[in-house]
């Protein structure tokens, strides 16, 4: 049988690799600048809240890309606000990969994580844009419910704040 090309065919089929990261990869890396142009292209840049390069790279961040045989599919971290409470930072999928059920499970790792860390609590920040409606459901779908902002963030009228309560059993949420 010939070589199946992971971004194609059914999503319960793809076997999704997570592995942390330590950003050093050029396709890694490229995913991190389109990223962030996408950020600076849909958001004032007083509303981009996305961490760059270094500061992925910053102690309480951790990293993860997830992987299809050989190929770059997506990345999620993981920020530590307190010993308490996280932050989702990074969520991102290749746009070729979008629809296969990526973001779910890296969100869904990214939420075992958290609660394997003994977070209480964990938040993300996200675009109120049409382009992040997508993210937004998928946070919703996960159980995130929207707060008021959190850490260093202040009211903003592009910034959709949210949250998990990581007390309660994942059966509870979904």
């Amino acid at each position: 049988m010939g070589h199946q090309d992971p971004l194609r065919g059914p999503s319960a089929g793809l076997v999704l690799t997570i592995e942390p990261d330590d950003l050093t990869r050029r396709p890694v890396r490229d995913l991190i600048t389109e990223h962030l142009a996408d950020m600076y292209a849909t958001s004032p840049a007083e509303g981009v809240h996305a961490l760059d390069h270094v500061e992925l790279r910053e102690p309480g961040v951790s990293f993860w890309t997830a992987w299809s045989e050989g190929v770059l599919l997506g990345c999620g971290a993981l920020k530590e606000l307190s010993p308490v409470e996280g932050e989702v930072k990074a969520m991102r999928t290749r746009p070729e990969a979008r629809g296969r059920g990526v973001a779910a499970r890296l969100l869904a790792f990214l939420v075992e994580q958290a609660r394997g860390r003994g977070y209480r609590r964990l938040n993300l920040e996200t675009g109120t844009q049409d382009f992040f409606a997508p993210a937004r459901r998928l946070y919703a779908r996960h159980g995130f419910v929207p707060c008021p902002p959190f850490a260093d963030y202040r009211p903003d009228p592009t910034s959709e704040f949210m949250t998990l309560d990581l007390t309660t059993s994942p059966s509870a949420q979904a």
